[in-house]
C-alpha cells in the first residue's frame, strides 16, 4: 500500500500537525493554576500523561511560555481538572488566546472551589482533580516539559465505583487533530494476559 513520507526536519513541513493528528486520542489537562499575585489561570493542555507510579508524577508540555508556565514556575503548584463532556464548550473557550494576566475562569463564569493541599483552586463542576506540586522540567526548544508531584486526587463519591473512578461518570474529553475533538470513548474490557503461553492462547 502506497505512502507518503514527510521529512519532519523540512520547514516546509508542518510535524506539529502531523503529529497531533495522529498521537491521538490525547487526554485533556484542563489547568488551573495562580500568579505569584494570587491571579487565577485556567488553560487547557493536551500533551498531558502518567510519567511515574510510584512516585506518582504526571506530566505535560507547555507549547510555548505561556500563563500556565509562568505560574507554575512562579508557585510550584497546579490542579489537573477533568475536561468532562458537559464542559466541552467552556474547555474549548479557554484555549483562547486570552490576554496575559486575564483569569478565563472569572471571564467565562466557570465557578472554582479550594482544592484540598494546593493553593491553586479546582473546577467545581469536574468530576476529579489531581493536584500537584513541581517535581522538575525539561526544555525542549520552544516547549516545556513539566512534571507534578501528585499529592492529592479528588474524586467526586458519585463518580466512584468503590475506589475506581467510573469512565461513565468522569466523561472525559480528547483533542485529535485539527479543530476536531474526541467524545467520550466506548468502554470495553480485556483482562491482560498473565503469562505469555495464556497470550498464546494455551
Amino acid at each position: 500500500m502506497a505512502r507518503r513520507t514527510f521529512d519532519a526536519t523540512d520547514r516546509d513541513v508542518n510535524a506539529y500537525a502531523l503529529l497531533t493528528a495522529l498521537v491521538v486520542p490525547r487526554p485533556i489537562a484542563w489547568i488551573s493554576t495562580l500568579s505569584a499575585d494570587g491571579v487565577g489561570n485556567l488553560a487547557p493542555h493536551s500533551f498531558f500523561t502518567v510519567s511515574s507510579a510510584k512516585p506518582p508524577i504526571v506530566q505535560f508540555t507547555s507549547v510555548g511560555h505561556k500563563d500556565t508556565l509562568a505560574n507554575v514556575r512562579a508557585t510550584g503548584e497546579f490542579v489537573v481538572n477533568v475536561a468532562s463532556r458537559p464542559m466541552m464548550d467552556l474547555v474549548n473557550r479557554c484555549s483562547a488566546p486570552w490576554e496575559s494576566g486575564v483569569d478565563e475562569a472569572a471571564e467565562l463564569g466557570i465557578e472554582m472551589e479550594p482544592s484540598v493541599v494546593v493553593a491553586p483552586p479546582r473546577v467545581a463542576a469536574s468530576p476529579a482533580s489531581i493536584e500537584c506540586r513541581v517535581h522538575s522540567e525539561v526544555d525542549l526548544g520552544r516547549s516545556v516539559v513539566v512534571l507534578g508531584d501528585v499529592v492529592a486526587i479528588t474524586v467526586e463519591e458519585s463518580a466512584l465505583d468503590g475506589d475506581h473512578p467510573m469512565m461513565s461518570a468522569l466523561q472525559p474529553l480528547s483533542r485529535l487533530g485539527g479543530d476536531e475533538w474526541g467524545l467520550p470513548p466506548e468502554v470495553v474490557e480485556l483482562p491482560r494476559p498473565r503469562t505469555a503461553d495464556e497470550a498464546r492462547g494455551r
